[in-house]
């Protein structure tokens, strides 16, 4: 995959992050695809959202002049194959035996069948056919399998932020309504003068607590004397002597035919002149309440695991906006062992001062032009250009651990005998002694969607990677050190020198580190 395709895929999965829409998402997808790969036909077919008794994909989106299947059967060789694989297929003529229901039209003669998947969800299979035979090679492989591996976690992106709208909807409307009732409700209140007698009470204290005309200007203490409890009485003439408030108090009035359960919260009356003036009871009837704290409160519950499943997926600066705006959601990162690798260019601060940008560029094309093919040739993920270094995974997002170490070392030897190639085509003229450095180290790592709204990466994140980064810059010119975590996944396949440990920013222990000089035959 040569630099412009880098290119066409940086450009294509921008695009993915202009639009929160799952159907503007998948018609990106597949025109995208289609428009780059220069298809005759794409169609996008996904599985149900829910889980049903529907035994079919649907199609979902085409792009093209050419008629297509609407539905696939789950059971079909060609969907049960790409299930059991995860991987891309492509059929290279009409000649070939298997999987020819994967040319969507008798016109087609090639096709490449795509999952488009997440590690927790099936989203659907992208199919793209042409006319020509043999149409599918190498480059468009890697271009649209990198495309669709993105674009399945967007995807997956959105349908989780539309499910915890949908969610955070139905909390909403529960709780204006629970407010709504809240509000409507009439405590039950009293008041009493400076004297302890009752000077006012409302409608509702008059009707569950059966006060009329005749208890005003009489003892609280009286009224209450042997329907509330003792503890509660001597509470509320505590608050009058010391005129200070008391909140939560809870208990049962208990009178005639009346048994109500209630709180009760306590405030001094005072005066503009601070003069203590008698007191508020505000009496609550939990009786007729309970229910609806038990609903208010698994609304709150509910509400705060919608979070915790936000924070799984947003970044924190968004969460604390997320009840008034939910605009974004990240992808939980999963836990895996990788090999990470970072390959910085050596001398290139002092080459680049006092050139031109553009001469710059040039001649860093150059370099990551060669050098990602040879990445993507051991099975690498490029996760990002830092400059004018390259950091590079194995491991993500499927692992094979001893593999991925043996792969990317490999990767990084063939990089530095290219580098070393008197037939390179790069680090011409005035960058001719440019050279490269290597850091490797293997462990557990982080993998997952990071960013934003605007722009959201696959990266992985954890020591793994500060570790390998620290080595790079331990490398010197031409070098490849690993760690020893790494030498004992590659086993004898490499010759290797031993080097005096290091310490690195972040580890108290010195690493043990090896430099690799060459792959044994």
């Amino acid at each position: 995959m040569g630099i412009a395709t880098i290119e066409e895929l940086v450009r294509a999965s921008a695009l993915l992050t202009t639009d929160q829409s799952r159907t503007s998402l998948i018609s990106i997808l597949v025109g995208q695809a289609q428009d780059i790969s220069k298809s005759e036909v794409g169609a996008l077919y996904a599985y149900p959202m829910k889980e049903t008794n529907n035994n079919t994909l649907k199609m979902v989106f085409k792009r093209g002049k050419y008629n297509v299947p609407t539905f696939f059967s789950m059971d079909s060789d060609l969907i049960q194959f790409i299930e059991d694989c995860k991987e891309a297929l492509i059929v290279h003529s009409k000649e070939d035996k298997f999987f020819q229901d994967s040319l969507l039209n008798e016109s087609m003669n090639s096709a490449i069948v795509l999952p488009l998947n997440t590690a927790k969800r099936k989203i659907g299979i992208l199919i793209l056919n042409s006319k020509q035979k043999d149409f599918y090679g190498k480059n468009k492989l890697h271009f649209l399998d990198a495309f669709t591996r993105l674009s399945g976690g967007m995807v997956h992106n959105v349908e989780l932020f539309q499910e915890v709208k949908l969610k955070l909807k139905e909390i909403e409307a529960l709780q204006r309504y629970q407010e709504s009732i809240f509000s409507s409700m009439t405590n039950l209140l009293i008041t009493t003068d400076g004297n302890g007698n009752i000077h006012y009470f409302n409608q509702a204290a008059a009707d569950r607590l059966k006060l009329n005309k005749n208890n005003i200007d009489n003892k609280l203490e009286t009224f209450f004397n042997k329907s509330l409890n003792k503890k509660i009485l001597k509470e509320i003439v505590s608050s009058a002597d010391s005129h200070r408030e008391i909140l939560g108090l809870e208990g049962i009035y208990s009178k005639d035919d009346i048994e109500m359960d209630f709180s009760l919260n306590i405030s001094p009356l005072k005066s503009r002149m601070g003069k203590h003036e008698g007191l508020t009871l505000l009496f609550t009837d939990q009786s007729k309440e309970q229910e609806l704290k038990q609903k208010a409160n698994l609304a709150v519950e509910e509400r705060r695991i919608v979070k915790d499943m936000f924070s799984r997926y947003m970044s924190a600066d968004v969460l604390k906006n997320l009840m008034e705006s939910p605009e974004l959601v990240q992808l939980g990162g999963s836990k895996k062992d990788a090999t990470v690798f970072f390959a910085d260019i050596r001398g290139y601060t002092s080459f680049s001062e006092g050139k031109e940008p553009e001469y710059i560029i040039e001649i860093l094309n150059e370099y990551f032009s060669e050098a990602v093919e040879i990445v993507i040739k051991y099975n690498g993920y490029i996760d990002k250009f830092i400059g004018d270094c390259i950091m590079a995974a194995w491991g993500v997002p499927v692992v094979n651990q001893d593999k991925d170490a043996i792969a990317g070392v490999g990767c990084a030897i063939e990089i530095q005998e290219l580098v070393k190639s008197k037939s390179r085509n790069f680090f011409h003229g005035k960058a001719s002694h440019l050279q490269v450095g290597i850091g490797m180290h293997s462990g557990p790592l982080i993998s997952g969607n990071l960013g934003s709204s605007r722009r959201m990466d696959y990266s992985v994140i954890g020591d793994t990677v500060n570790i390998a980064a620290r080595l790079e810059g331990v490398a010197k010119a031409g070098e490849v050190i690993i760690t020893e975590q790494t030498r004992d996944l590659i086993g004898d396949r490499f010759k290797l020198k031993e080097l005096a440990p290091v310490k690195v920013k972040g580890k108290d222990k010195a690493l043990h580190i090896f430099s690799v000089l060459k792959q044994v035959s």
